[in-house]
C-alpha cells in the first residue's frame, strides 16, 4: 500500500515561525489576578495549546489516533502570584497522522518555574471513540502475539514518507513523545516531533508493551534537534509510561524520567526503578 507523507500540522508551522528574540517579550502588564484576553494566534497561545494537547496526548494513550492543534479559537493569561502564569485556552483539533476534524478542548496550563506545566484539559471529541478504541485494541493485540521484536528506522524516511505499516508505529511515537514535550515545554518554549530514528519492541512476558525509540525533538523557537532516548511501556487502557534522556545533537545524555510532579491528575508514568 502506498505511504503517507507526514505533513506538519498548520498550526506547527505558525509555531515554529516565531522568532526567538520575540518569544521572551510578555505582551500585556504583569499584573497579578487580572485576565488578560490574547490574540488566538499570538505566540504563547499557541504554545499553551499544544502543551495541553500533548498533556492530553500522552495520557489517553491512542496510538490510533493522537490530537494535534488546528486553531486556537480563544486564549487569556493570568498572573498567578508565587507560580506563574496561568493559560486558558479553546482550540479545535485535528488528527495528528492523517489531518481529519477531531473535535476541540478547552485546557487551562499553569507554567511553574521549576517543575512541568499542570495541564487541566477536556476535549470533545468529533471522532467515534468506540472505532478508535477498536483499532487502539487491535493494534495492542498485534503487538502482544509478536515472537519476534518489531524494529523500523527513520519515520518519516528522508523524503517525509510514512509507510503504511508504520503508522501506528509513529502514532506511538507521538503518545511518548508527547510525555517528554509536556513536561520539557515552557512558555517560551515549544516541541514537535520530527522524526523516529529508530524504534525496537521490547518483548515482555506480562500483559504490557515495550519499545525502545530514538526520536529527534524540533525545539521551538531555538530551531536546535534534540535526541531523545525513550523507553515506553503501555498497557491497554492505562496512561503510558515513559523515561527518556535527551540531549541536543546526541551529546552528553541526562536522565530526564522521573515522578511527575506537573500533572493535573494522577498517572502512571514510572521512575527508573518501577520498570
Amino acid at each position: 500500500m502506498p505511504g503517507l507523507r507526514a505533513a506538519l500540522p498548520a498550526a506547527l508551522l505558525l509555531l515554529s515561525s516565531f522568532p526567538p528574540a520575540a518569544a521572551e517579550r510578555l505582551p500585556w502588564p504583569q499584573v497579578p489576578g487580572v485576565m488578560h484576553p490574547l490574540n488566538p494566534s499570538h505566540r504563547e497561545a499557541v504554545w499553551a495549546a499544544w502543551t495541553a494537547l500533548h498533556y492530553i496526548n500522552s495520557h489517553e494513550a491512542s496510538p490510533s489516533r493522537p490530537l494535534a492543534l488546528h486553531k486556537v479559537v480563544k486564549a487569556a493569561a493570568k498572573m498567578i502570584p508565587r507560580l506563574g502564569w496561568k493559560y486558558y485556552v479553546h482550540c479545535t483539533t485535528e488528527g495528528y497522522i492523517h489531518g481529519e476534524n477531531a473535535g476541540s478542548c478547552f485546557a487551562t496550563v499553569l507554567y511553574l518555574k521549576k517543575s512541568p506545566p499542570v495541564v487541566h484539559g477536556k476535549c470533545v471529541h468529533a471522532q467515534n471513540k468506540k472505532q478508535i478504541q477498536e483499532e487502539d485494541h487491535r493494534f495492542y493485540e498485534y503487538l502482544q502475539h509478536q515472537k519476534k521484536p518489531i524494529t523500523a528506522n527513520y519515520i518519516p524516511d528522508s523524503n517525509g514518507n510514512i509507510a503504511h505499516d508504520h503508522l501506528q508505529l509513529w502514532g506511538l511515537a507521538i503518545v511518548g513523545s508527547s510525555y517528554i514535550m509536556w513536561k520539557q515545554s515552557t512558555e517560551h518554549t515549544g516541541y514537535l516531533l520530527a522524526q523516529v530514528s529508530s524504534v525496537k519492541q521490547q518483548i515482555r512476558k506480562d500483559n504490557a508493551v515495550a519499545f525502545k525509540f530514538i526520536v529527534l525533538l524540533h525545539e521551538i523557537p531555538t530551531q536546535q534537534m534534540n535526541v531523545c532516548h525513550m523507553y515506553l511501556v503501555w498497557t491497554l487502557g492505562h496512561p503510558i509510561r515513559v523515561k527518556y534522556s535527551c540531549a541536543p545533537d546526541n551529546h552528553g545524555l541526562e536522565d530526564g524520567s522521573g515522578q511527575d510532579s506537573g500533572s493535573a491528575a494522577g498517572t502512571s508514568h514510572e521512575t527508573k526503578g518501577n520498570f
